[in-house]
């Protein structure tokens, strides 16, 4: 997972989250992923973050994507709820999902895609704490237990809504695929407090990310398609200053997969992620497990746990594409 809330309210500026479970549902790091499987393909997630701390982080996502063969495009749709620190902040998404695909030559194809999403998000004021209603005995409350007042003004508004639009480019042959994506290039609002005025407070960070795999077949079944393989893959993110790397690899053999990779942040390990799973001909089922490694670990955060399910709807498609030989990762 790619960071989660870490700015402040007047601006609830925050790094984009990623699931550490990426190829569960690949649209969610780059759009020009809409389409890489010719048959409809419906996926859901859901990621827990720190159980052990009493604000846990919670994110709920459904998505869908299938090839339009006569069109060269790929469609989708992506529905995501994340919840942040036990429902101080909830956003709501829904993006549609496009993309077009062009052969170069034989083996080199290039995707383009694009997403364009209405985001909803909500602030729980009355679970705010702020610096002035600290007491060094009681803590926030008083001796009866009643909330310390606070000079701090209840914005008017305690919802927003904007649109975001974001990008990306994929360039893949059967051995591997290398991508690039854009987010939030709408420079779109996502604040409570500030009236707008200002563009440096209120415009959501670019996040820019680069993505690349290579799958080493290691057996075929009868139609060619591989049945056991290796998938090294890394993933590269760079919001606001800060830098993230995931660095790792996917295996599968017949019915059973699962995948080490680590998580790194450039100026330290955060965290190891363990996942394994079975796949059993249109459906899919993954677990990981994020082992936090960095200074985080002394406070006890329990790791963060996601589940993945994908249904791959293969008998609606009588001939398979041929425009993903690399993406067995992705089926």
């Amino acid at each position: 997972m790619l960071i989660v809330l870490c700015g402040v309210v007047s601006t609830t500026l925050a790094q984009d989250l990623v699931f550490s479970q990426f190829y569960n549902a690949p649209v969610h790091i780059n759009s020009a992923f809409t389409g890489t499987v010719a048959y409809p393909n419906f996926a859901v997630s859901y990621r827990l973050q720190w159980p052990s701390i009493s604000k846990t982080y919670e994110t709920y996502a459904i998505t869908y994507d299938q090839h339009l063969r006569k069109k060269n495009l790929g469609v989708g749709f992506i529905l995501l709820s994340d919840n942040q620190g036990s429902g101080t902040i909830t956003r709501n998404r829904a993006k549609g999902l496009i993309s077009y695909n062009l052969r170069i030559n034989r083996d080199w194809q290039l995707k383009f895609g694009t997403g364009v999403s209405f985001v909803q998000s909500r602030l729980d004021w009355d679970q705010l704490i702020f610096f002035d209603q600290l007491d060094p005995r009681f803590g926030a409350v008083d001796v009866n237990g009643v909330p310390n007042p606070t000079t701090e003004v209840r914005p008017d508004n305690l919802t927003t809504g904007y649109f975001d639009v974001d990008m990306g480019m994929l360039l893949f042959t059967p051995k591997y695929y290398v991508g690039l994506s854009l987010f939030h290039l709408n420079g779109a609002y996502d604040g409570f407090l500030s009236d707008g005025s200002d563009p440096n407070l209120t415009s959501i960070p670019v996040l820019l990310g680069i993505h690349a795999g290579y799958q080493i077949v290691i057996n075929k079944d009868n139609k060619g398609n591989p049945t056991t393989f290796i998938s090294p893959n890394v993933l590269y993110a760079h919001q606001a200053g800060f830098n993230q790397i995931n660095v790792g690899a996917y295996f599968q053999k017949e019915a059973v997969f699962g995948g080490l990779s680590v998580r790194h942040t450039i100026e330290n390990v955060d965290a190891v992620i363990v996942s394994a799973g079975v796949h059993f001909n249109n459906l899919k089922i993954s677990y990981s497990y994020d082992i936090t490694v960095s200074p985080l670990l002394l406070s006890n955060t329990g790791g963060s746990h996601e589940i993945g399910i994908s249904l791959g709807l293969r008998h609606l498609e009588k001939k398979e594409s041929k425009i993903n030989d690399c993406f067995a990762l992705f089926r």
